[in-house]
């Protein structure tokens, strides 16, 4: 049975969703709009496919986003369904705002939270705005990759690439070993999104400890796809480049 103070709530709830929603349109260039749906493979057959852009600069969801931070989960529900990339940018800037606020317990809730959503965190920049400050933070703080390493053996891209760039957080607290074993798994993944992101952990990794990236490449380089070695030795010298470079030449991926 429904009763007046249920009515009430979703009253508030609603009302919170739409200031939140007019606080993004008034921030929304028209002449962006346009430059993100092509930016975000939007089309047919693209990895964005049906997704849509109101032109929201990153800064001012980012402002907005800290003004909506203590709404209820419910209205961040809400925001991650709607089909608008802005308003679930949005939603998850505020959800790494309440989750950096929040005490253990909370950031616990956050998390799951997080987790039964990923199906809305459908884009590259979703993810690696979010991920590592939520699912890396919670993993670092539990002192374990098992939710890292379910997500990284997901049939979903998208999870798959949450597992990855989480391990960012894992890198900087110099908990290499633990980042690899959720990132090496993966080498071989087809889509360049995660191709991609493979690499970019990788170097992570250089930058923190050179010799473990080196040790790694001395074993994987010849057969890693080439975007993920051209990202993992970005910052190598040239000479050490070039060495990794020529091992492709034997296995061209």
């Amino acid at each position: 049975m429904v009763t007046g103070y249920d009515l009430a709530v979703k009253k508030q709830m609603d009302n919170t969703t739409i200031l939140w929603q007019q606080a993004l349109q008034a921030c929304a260039r028209p002449e962006k709009a346009a430059v993100l749906q092509r930016f975000f493979k939007t089309g047919p057959g693209e990895y964005g496919e049906g997704d849509r852009f109101i032109g929201v600069m990153v800064p001012d969801s980012r402002r907005v986003a800290k003004s909506f931070a203590s709404a209820s989960l419910d209205v961040f529900a809400e925001m991650l369904a709607s089909e608008v990339h802005e308003h679930r940018l949005s939603a998850l800037l505020a959800l790494v705002e309440r989750y950096r606020r929040a005490d253990i317990a909370s950031r616990a809730d956050i998390c799951r939270f997080y987790l039964a959503h990923t199906d809305r965190i459908n884009n590259w920049d979703l993810v690696d705005l979010s991920a590592p400050k939520i699912v890396g933070a919670e993993a670092l703080s539990n002192d374990s990759i098992d939710t890292l390493l379910r997500l990284a053996a997901s049939p979903l891209m998208w999870e798959q690439r949450i597992a990855v760039v989480s391990t960012l957080t894992l890198i900087r607290a110099d908990r290499l070993a633990d980042a690899l074993a959720v990132v090496v798994p993966l080498f071989d993944h087809k889509h360049d999104l995660m191709r991609k992101a493979n690499g970019w952990m990788l170097r992570e990794v250089g930058k923190r400890n050179r010799d473990v990236l080196i040790d790694l490449l001395d074993r994987h380089a010849a057969s890693l796809p080439r975007t993920t070695l051209r990202y993992a030795i970005e910052r190598l010298d040239p000479d050490t480049r070039k060495h990794y470079m020529s091992l492709k030449l034997v296995n061209k991926t």
